[in-house]
């Protein structure tokens, strides 16, 4: 008996705890005369990433506050966040945990998340998506060939949010949200773009070297021109402590005039950028047009919405807060010269950087309009 009560106070401890974290900011009283950005995945990496940029005011959001959301059946601790954030004194950063089971049938439609997508839509101007790990290849009709899928409840609730924002070829007569407020801001990096892919429709590359080079082992990968790699094998074939994780390789406008009308980017020479991924986007969802793509032309390095022009995304990191000031010194290969990442990418990349970042603020100040 003794032992059975005990059990009975720690779930009721557990229950609390829970229920104490559990954040429904936009089910609550909150100030409707202010903005608020949405950020999807918001772990403390990701909150402190959005405060470098803002504070060093290369995203300048103007006056709005930002909104983590986030499914409860995700892997991460979002306690963490919520601690931070109140360790932090953070009055502009809130947290939307999104409730409804999501299983993957039902992702593509309307399910038990719509109510809370919707209210969250409506009560926002925007959403940014971080980067992270692979979606599981059956959300988009494919086994799993080269994919390692750590948290498929974070890709089951992103998907689908971006589905009922966008819409996609899965469900040609679902009606998007963004029907009702074209200016909505949908943006993101890495994972972020895959994400907007796949739940418009579109397929992924599983894995860069395998599918593209026909390069399997580290040893033929890292014999590929570095421009080609996406992301740092030297690490599994080197102890040394100074190799960096990832890749800087340039990128190339094509046909589209996305980075130089819009952008303002007119350079003819081509940026180089932080990548670390080994999937691509590779059957494009509806609606999207390439904005960009590696040297060779082989892997798709950002997209545009052709309905929505505030919905775009690309495949590296400008967000990585060592692009914007020197900080540790790392190498790509053994052999190599250490370097912070600000030297890699040279006064032009960074211009590069500062100039997209410009533009992303611009279009976030303009749907709080």
């Amino acid at each position: 008996m003794r032992k059975l009560h005990l059990l009975k106070i720690f779930f009721l401890i557990f229950l609390f705890t829970q229920q104490a974290f559990a954040q429904q900011f936009f089910n609550d009283e909150f100030d409707r005369d202010k903005s608020y950005i949405l950020l999807a995945h918001p772990t403390v990496q990701n909150l402190k990433t959005i405060l470098f940029l803002t504070e060093n005011q290369i995203f300048d959001a103007g006056d709005a506050e930002f909104v983590g959301v986030y499914s409860r059946d995700e892997s991460y601790d979002f306690g963490q966040s919520l601690r931070f954030a109140e360790k932090e004194n953070l009055q502009n950063i809130h947290f939307q945990e999104i409730t409804g089971p999501l299983n993957l049938p039902d992702i593509y439609k309307a399910n038990d998340c719509t109510e809370l997508f919707r209210l969250i839509f409506e009560n926002s101007s925007g959403l940014i998506l971080f980067g992270g790990p692979d979606i599981m290849p059956e959300a988009y009709s494919e086994d799993n060939l080269y994919s390692e899928v750590t948290d498929p409840n974070r890709h089951l609730f992103e998907l689908s949010l971006i589905f009922h924002l966008l819409g996609g070829s899965q469900s040609p007569d679902f009606v998007p949200l963004l029907n009702e407020n074209p200016d909505f801001v949908v943006t993101g990096f890495c994972l972020g773009m895959q994400t907007m892919n796949v739940a418009t429709g579109g397929s992924l590359v599983q894995d860069i070297p395998a599918q593209i080079y026909n390069a399997r082992s580290d040893q033929e990968i890292v014999a590929l021109p570095k421009n080609q790699l996406h992301r740092n094998y030297w690490q599994n074939l080197s102890s040394d402590s100074l190799l960096m994780g990832i890749n800087f390789h340039p990128i190339l406008f094509g046909n589209d005039d996305f980075f130089k009308n819009e952008v303002g980017y007119k350079k003819s020479s081509f940026p180089v950028v932080l990548s670390s991924h080994h999937q691509s986007a590779n059957r494009m969802g509806k609606n999207w047009v390439a904005t960009a793509r590696s040297e060779d032309g082989k892997i798709i390095e950002g997209i545009r919405h052709e309905k929505y022009k505030n919905v775009f995304a690309v495949q590296f990191h400008p967000e990585v807060p060592a692009l914007y000031e020197n900080r540790e010194k790392l190498k790509f290969s053994p052999d190599d010269k250490p370097k912070t990442y600000h030297e890699i990418i040279k006064k032009r990349g960074l211009e590069f950087h500062l100039k997209y970042w410009r533009y992303i603020s611009k279009a976030f100040r303009n749907a709080t309009k």
